[in-house]
């Protein structure tokens, strides 16, 4: 890939981007000029997984096109490496950040097409990657970008999420109301044309997705005629073998995000104390989630630590034997990380408020084809 190009959708975001990705503004609003390669793939990322999935992507699937990083939330900084890519952009969220003044969300929504869009360039196609599309930060640009870059085709291509890309999320009559209304911005702002759908709320049934990502080793509910499985997202050079037993706990919100009560996450976490301690295993590392920061996993004598890289690369150098958690996605993701040489567990599944019996029987089944062992607390 070309040298990377650094650019800021907004200078005077609320908070400053992190300085990696620091540039010199974008040019004046003008006609896009030309970028010399007919096709661009761009990538627009929210968590470390996603960038994961966005570089073998662009490695294996798209070797030939022109290679745009889009990330939109602030989080996803320190795992970015600038010179893999053509362009990097921040791109602020407009529900978060807004543009100051009347119709802040609106402007919003309009200049990070417009930027994003004079990023790219005159193209002939265009590849839109997004682990979902209808929301309406995304969806504008399925029918802006062609608008705004003479791009004769755009194919609209959805990124494996994690856990949560096991199954369909058909969207509701009134979401799908909603979508007519987003498209009445066009009446003010024409390039905000809304690309309407039925069907699963990621777009997996819209007309203008061609291609669905998706994991190995995880079961999916997608049309196989759309289905890419992707290889493994990182190489595992690790093995515990040789190593005295060593434990990672992979912490995520529980109580703070609704799927337990307080009193249920203290009895698994006191479960997985108790069946390490009966194991013999005294060398345990704890991972937090960035948002649960009360880590309502944690105990004394664990150790913290954090991370400037995405845990998945983590643990792809290390030497755990045991990997436990409660249904974060991390931990079917182990499993294709670290194979037969060590255990992936999960506790306390009776604790958890599932959306439904679907979602439950959905990823029970997904955890258990992965090889993820689910354990009573």
């Amino acid at each position: 890939m070309g040298k990377a190009k650094h650019c800021n959708v907004e200078s005077n975001l609320r908070p400053s981007p992190p300085p990696l990705l620091m540039a010199s503004p974008l040019p004046p609003m003008t006609a896009p000029t030309t970028t010399g390669n007919p096709l661009v793939a761009i990538y627009f990322v929210a968590s470390p997984l996603q960038y994961l999935a966005a570089r073998q992507i662009a490695e294996r699937f798209e070797p030939e096109a022109r290679q745009i990083l889009v990330y939109y939330k602030h989080g996803v900084a320190p795992v970015v490496r600038a010179e893999d890519w053509d362009a990097v952009a921040y791109m602020p969220w407009p529900r978060f950040e807004p543009l100051p003044g009347p119709f802040g969300r609106l402007r919003r929504l309009r200049k990070n097409l417009r930027d994003i869009a004079d990023l790219i360039g005159n193209v002939d196609e265009i590849h839109l990657h997004s682990a979902v599309f209808d929301t309406e930060a995304i969806n504008y640009f399925v029918r802006g970008l062609p608008r705004l870059t003479g791009a004769k085709t755009l194919r609209a291509r959805i990124l494996p999420d994690g856990i949560i890309s096991i199954r369909r999320y058909p969207l509701t009559r009134l979401k799908q109301w909603a979508q007519c209304l987003r498209k009445l911005r066009r009446l003010v702002a024409p390039e905000l044309d809304y690309a309407c759908f039925a069907g699963d709320r990621i777009g997996s049934d819209a007309s203008f997705v061609d291609r669905i990502y998706v994991l190995t080793g995880l079961p999916h509910e997608y049309l196989e005629a759309k289905a890419v499985t992707l290889p493994p997202l990182v190489d595992a050079i690790a093995s515990s073998e040789g190593h005295a037993p060593k434990a990672l706990i992979v912490g995520q919100p529980l109580h703070g995000a609704g799927l337990m009560r307080a009193e249920d996450v203290e009895a698994t976490a006191l479960a997985i104390e108790h069946w390490l301690r009966e194991q013999g295993i005294r060398d345990v590392d704890y991972k937090p989630h960035p948002k649960d920061p009360r880590r309502e996993l944690n105990r004394p004598g664990y150790r913290l630590i954090e991370l400037d890289e995405p845990l998945e690369s983590f643990l792809a150098r290390s030497t755990y034997s045991h990997i436990l958690g409660v249904r974060s996605s991390v931990l079917p993701l182990a499993r294709q990380i670290y194979g037969d040489s060590a255990r992936i567990m999960a506790f306390g599944w009776q604790y958890i408020h599932f959306k439904s019996p679907e979602e439950q029987a959905a990823m029970q089944a997904a955890f258990e084809a992965t090889g993820v062992e689910i354990i009573p607390s």
